[in-house]
């Protein structure tokens, strides 16, 4: 049964995953300046491989971050398609959801072009 205390849950989560992947899209953009710096200064091999494994952890992380994305959107999905059909139409939670599955939409949509 779904209730808005678990609709309020999901879009949380759905806001959550999103700061995360922006996070680790941030890493990526640090982690990459960085190893192109090294190189350019000649750095230690092994730092530099050092580095280079960093970068790449970081960039594996985005995809499954999409991954979970894509899961909790369909879950928050669910549940307000069910909130709507016990005729819970209305209210700030059932809004905020909307709006949050607009943008997660509107992000994909921004990724995938």
């Amino acid at each position: 049964m779904a209730t808005l205390r678990n609709l309020k849950i999901k879009t949380s989560t759905c806001k959550r995953i999103v700061k995360e992947i922006r996070s680790y899209e941030k890493e990526v953009e640090r982690e990459a300046a960085k190893t192109a710096d090294m190189k350019e200064k000649g750095a230690d091999p092994y730092d530099l491989k050092q580095q280079e494994n960093v970068l790449v952890e970081s960039r594996m992380m985005i995809p499954d971050c999409h991954k979970h994305l894509e899961a909790a959107l369909a879950d928050l999905k669910g549940t307000l398609a069910e909130l709507e059909e016990s005729n819970q139409k209305e209210g700030p939670e059932i809004d905020e959801a909307r709006s949050t599955i607009t943008g997660v939409e509107q992000s994909f949509q921004t990724t995938d072009v």
